[in-house]
């Protein structure tokens, strides 16, 4: 069963926003808890058989009942503790389990543009230790609770054995409430400070090893060392400004306490002089003074810890209250047996840039109209921030239009069902990512009830049949992280294999042939037009090989659809057209360009 979300209250403090989260452990959290009151009630009474014990010894009386009760006393706070400590860590872990899958879930569910304005480092940084250090809080924080009941049974007990003790060994308390306020203060912006910077060091980390290959081309690994040290030196501020906070206060919460103690036995040392208080009673005392100091010892660690929780839940929850820009409707429509007609209709749409607090924005197309019928395969041709990519991302409504629509069969994709879309409408890119798994598990992907079968014939309708059989282990041979232990033109082959599996109603290539060559190229759309007639094609374009495989070629310039037709009519006619093919490098694999017309017909251009 899921774990509920938050309290959507912004208002109220994070542990009444994060108790609906912890609802699931309530029944054993109680449990354990109530197991440490008992070990509480049990400790308390210890002291007091001991002193009675202490005073039966010096009257010559008979101890086996002290003895025998001590070692009844001692089996309940083991088995008590055991299970307190075991329950309470057990809730602490499953609620540390509960927030990392609500993260987790959140973050599939958040849009492209959440992901064009934060760090990856910065996102998992929040989503392990500062879920650990809620985790941590509510590990701990009852142990102390326990410990302050602790606290008020044995001022009870002590109370009951002699008050003017009592008043003599309570007397620094409130000092070690004053310190205690004061290191609070002090911890929670440094925490908050910790965190962020745990946040900026693991960002840094996470780039140098995703770009490790470009770090070593130019060889920056000197300047890329230094600048991790910075952030690290700056993290090792935060932390040593932290520890010399509890430094210098943690001392002094313990040390205070054991001047009650020393108050103890001097006060009633003069006591039992004159008969006042029996030696069980200073013996009991002792006790209960060292007993109470545990609390104190552990006061400054919770004091700490609270204030790092604290802000580590201000920004886990930011995560958990961003919500999605695009979601389906109520009502979203089911769409069944998708044919593939797009239509984008007087598009307009703008990226949001990272002064999106003042409204900034970047425009990509304007008032843009297209239309490809079903089983029509057509390429997209422009220049470099065209917008060519972008109606790749509005088709499967990655991001939503500021303007206009986008239609799928007649159907505005901002009222389908966002499962239906994407099962009909499929994006490779230039660099697809795989996953470090096996070949199986990374085509399967797109359908992991495939079966072997389903696998092996979209791998040779991918053209990958061949190199994929060469591996060590065949199709179950493990790839390295984002497929680095194969070329780039065999990741381009595995993942247009996925989308084949997906069999989807649209196809988009975004250039994702551009590592492979002509002849290869060729042979895949060969094997998309045999497998699936019906199928609407999309290609994004830059060479003439991909070209030439289109019915129809759509020349964008300016963010508008500026001509259509087939690739020597726009030659002919379009002046432009064979400006940008020139200007963006548009060859086929001799070398030709556009300046070369008789030498243009590979495959069927024109």
């Amino acid at each position: 069963m899921p774990s509920p979300g938050l309290n959507p209250d912004r208002s109220l403090g994070w542990i009444r926003r994060i108790l609906p989260v912890f609802a699931r452990q309530r029944p054993v959290f109680a449990a354990a808890v109530a197991a440490g009151l008992a070990v509480v009630a049990v400790t308390v009474a210890v002291p007091i058989v001991i002193g009675r014990g202490v005073d039966a010894a010096a009257a010559g009386d008979d101890l086996s009942q002290w003895v025998l009760a001590l070692a009844v006393l001692g089996a309940a706070r083991f088995g008590l503790g055991y299970a307190y400590r075991y329950g309470l860590f057990r809730s602490a872990h499953r609620l540390d389990a509960d927030l990392r899958n609500l993260v987790y879930e959140r973050l599939t569910e958040l849009s492209f543009s959440y992901w064009d304005r934060t760090q990856t480092g910065q996102v998992i940084s929040r989503a392990n230790s500062d879920i650990r250090s809620i985790q941590l809080l509510f590990a701990f924080a009852p142990l102390v609770a326990t410990q302050m009941v602790m606290l008020v049974m044995g001022s009870a007990a002590m109370v009951w054995l002699s008050l003017p003790l009592t008043l003599v060994a309570m007397a620094p308390l409130p000092l070690v409430l004053y310190v205690g306020i004061r290191l609070r203060n002090r911890v929670f912006p440094l925490s908050w400070v910790t965190q962020a910077r745990m946040a900026d060091l693991a960002t840094i980390v996470d780039e140098n090893i995703q770009g490790a290959q470009i770090v070593r081309t130019f060889a920056q690994e000197h300047n890329q060392v230094r600048t991790l040290a910075r952030s690290a030196r700056r993290l090792r501020w935060a932390g040593t400004a932290t520890a010399d906070a509890r430094a210098r206060h943690a001392p002094i919460m313990e040390a205070l306490p054991r001047l009650g103690l020393a108050l103890v036995l001097l006060v009633g040392g003069l006591l039992a002089i004159d008969g006042g208080v029996a030696v069980g009673d200073i013996v009991a005392f002792n006790a209960y003074v060292l007993i109470m100091a545990a609390p104190f010892r552990m006061i400054g660690f919770v004091m700490i810890q609270w204030q790092r929780a604290s802000a580590a839940a201000q920004r886990v929850f930011e995560i958990l209250d961003e919500s999605p820009e695009i979601t389906e409707p109520p009502d979203a429509v089911t769409l069944t047996d998708p044919v593939g007609r797009v239509e984008l209709d007087d598009v307009t749409f703008a990226y949001t840039t990272s002064s999106s607090a003042a409204g900034g924005s970047t425009r990509v197309i304007e008032d843009f109209s297209l239309t490809v019928e079903p089983g029509e395969t057509v390429a997209v041709v422009g220049r470099t921030g065209s917008g060519k990519s972008t109606i790749a991302r509005l088709l499967p409504r990655f991001y939503d239009v500021d303007r206009g629509a986008v239609r799928i069969d007649g159907i505005d994709v901002r009222d389908l069902r966002l499962s239906d879309l994407r099962r009909a409408v499929t994006v490779v890119t230039d660099d697809p990512f795989l996953f470090a798994t096996s070949v199986r598990d990374n085509v399967a992907f797109a359908r992991p009830d495939a079966d072997e079968a389903s696998v092996a014939v979209a791998l040779v309708d991918a053209a990958a049949g061949r190199f994929v059989a060469s591996m060590p282990s065949g199709t179950d041979t493990e790839l390295g992280e984002r497929g680095s232990t194969i070329s780039g033109g065999q990741r381009q082959r595995l993942a247009i294999a996925r989308a084949l599996l997906a069999d989807p109603a649209v196809l988009v290539l975004d250039d994702a042939t551009s590592a492979i060559d002509s002849e290869v190229e060729e042979r895949i759309h060969a094997a998309l037009r045999e497998r699936r007639t019906q199928r609407t094609t999309i290609l994004i374009a830059h060479r003439l090989s991909t070209i030439a495989l289109a019915d129809r070629v759509v020349f964008i310039s300016g963010g508008r659809v500026a001509a259509t037709g087939s690739h020597r009519e726009l030659l002919a006619t379009v002046p432009e057209y064979a400006r940008v093919l020139t200007d963006i490098g548009a060859t086929d694999d001799t070398g030709r360009t556009p300046a070369d017309p008789p030498q243009l017909g590979i495959g069927r251009v024109g």
